[in-house]
This record gives structure tokens, C-alpha cells and sequence, in this order.
């Protein structure tokens, strides 16, 4: 389950770090130049180095739309969906995942009607991750998962709708002129498929074409015109 942490602000870390560092240098620069009588002033700057590295490595910085998965040791802490500078233990692991609207043309898929007839049909769908925590660890890459589930997805309202009302004039939904009812059916099976990932579909449209049918080949016992 996703749990949202707010970090410390990374510009105080920055200012932090910075301290240390120059500290350290002076420390460091001092101790050699005291010889002998420095070793102390040199521990400390090696121990003032050692804060600023610390400090340094947890600064984070997060553009917008965008989030980090948090871990430690393989144990899941947090998501982080804030934006900015911002500083964390710096022995927690990220997983950067975006969280900008992204949309995926689908390929043309060649299936068949409720009726039996052959179409091809092709989808738009606009999608976005919404759980960062399923999208981290639920699946494996889930930019993968939309393109398969999605193309599964397309062929569900495909084969349960007819083509127009030339075969079926009782039907609902047909996927020539059933417009936003067939794209509404296409975003409900796109939002059951994806949210085992975290991700949710935002708009998802769709369009179809009948394929062309293939004339019976010429019969080859065809009456011949008489040699002359």
C-alpha cells in the first residue's frame, strides 16, 4: 500500500552541507600546517568530511509530475511526491516513477466482431500512474503492462459488439456508431486491467475499420471456349 512521506527541506541540508565542508577543509588544512599538535583538529575535520558527505548524499531533488520510490535494506518506506530540494537518509534507495499523463497509439489489431465478421480495430489511451508503490513492486515493468493489457483490453468490446446493424438490428452498441458508449466499455476494461499496477486511464477512444473480404478464387473446371 502507498504511504506518502514529506522529506526535510534540502535547502537547509545544502547550507548544512556546505558548513561542513568548509569546516572540514579548514580543520584538515589547519591540523597539517600544526603538525604534530594538530592530530586533533585533524580528527575533527575528518569527521566534519564524514557529516558532509553524509549530508550531501541525502539531498534530493525532484522535478514536477514526477516521484521517488523510497527503500531500505529491501523494505519499502515511503513515496516521495513532492517537488523541489529536499534531503532523505541517504542510505534510502530510489526508484524514480513518473507521474505525468502519458499516452500509448495502439497498434491495429486484426479480430472479430460478435458477429463473426473480420475488422481491425486501434486504440488511443491516455494513462497515468496513480499508486506508486503497486507500479514499484506489483509488476514487473508496468510501462510493459499497459501496452499488453491494453491490446487485451481492445479486442474485449471488439468481440462483444457487432460491427453496425446490417447483421444485428437489435444490438445496443454497435462500434461503428456506438461512439462514447464504446469507449466508455473501453476505459472500464482498461481501468480493471491496469490497477493491479497502481495505474489508471484517463481518456481511451477507439476506432474501427472492416476488412476487406476476399473473393472466392475462379473455379477451375470452367467451361472452355471450343479450339477453333
Amino acid at each position: 500500500m502507498e504511504k506518502v512521506i514529506k522529506p526535510a527541506s534540502g535547502y537547509a541540508a545544502a547550507v548544512l552541507a556546505i558548513v561542513f565542508f568548509l569546516g572540514a577543509i579548514g580543520c584538515l588544512a589547519g591540523g597539517a600546517k600544526m603538525g604534530a599538535s594538530g592530530a586533533v583538529l585533524q580528527i575533527v575535520g575528518v569527521i566534519l568530511m564524514l557529516l558532509f558527505i553524509f549530508t550531501a548524499k541525502g539531498i534530493l531533488i525532484i522535478p514536477p509530475n514526477h516521484s521517488r520510490v523510497l527503500t531500505l535494506f529491501g523494505d519499502y518506506v515511503g513515496s516521495v511526491k513532492e517537488n523541489g530540494l529536499l534531503w532523505v537518509n541517504p542510505f534510502f534507495k530510489r526508484q524514480g516513477i513518473s507521474l505525468r499523463a502519458e499516452n500509448l497509439n495502439g497498434q491495429q489489431l486484426k479480430v472479430n466482431d460478435r458477429m463473426g465478421n473480420p475488422i481491425e480495430i486501434a486504440a488511443v489511451i491516455v494513462w497515468q500512474v496513480n499508486d506508486t508503490y503497486k507500479a514499484a513492486f506489483d509488476v514487473a515493468q508496468y510501462v510493459q503492462y499497459v501496452q499488453i493489457q491494453s491490446e487485451a483490453a481492445v479486442r474485449h468490446p471488439a468481440s462483444t459488439c457487432p460491427y453496425d446493424r446490417m447483421e444485428d438490428e437489435n444490438a445496443d452498441i454497435t462500434l461503428r456508431d456506438g461512439g462514447e458508449k464504446v469507449n466508455s466499455l473501453l476505459e472500464a476494461e482498461l481501468n480493471e486491467r491496469l490497477a493491479p499496477a497502481g495505474l489508471v486511464v484517463l481518456e481511451a477512444g477507439s476506432a474501427t475499420w472492416p476488412m476487406p473480404r476476399k473473393l472466392p478464387a475462379p473455379c477451375c473446371n470452367a467451361s472452355r471456349p471450343p479450339p477453333s
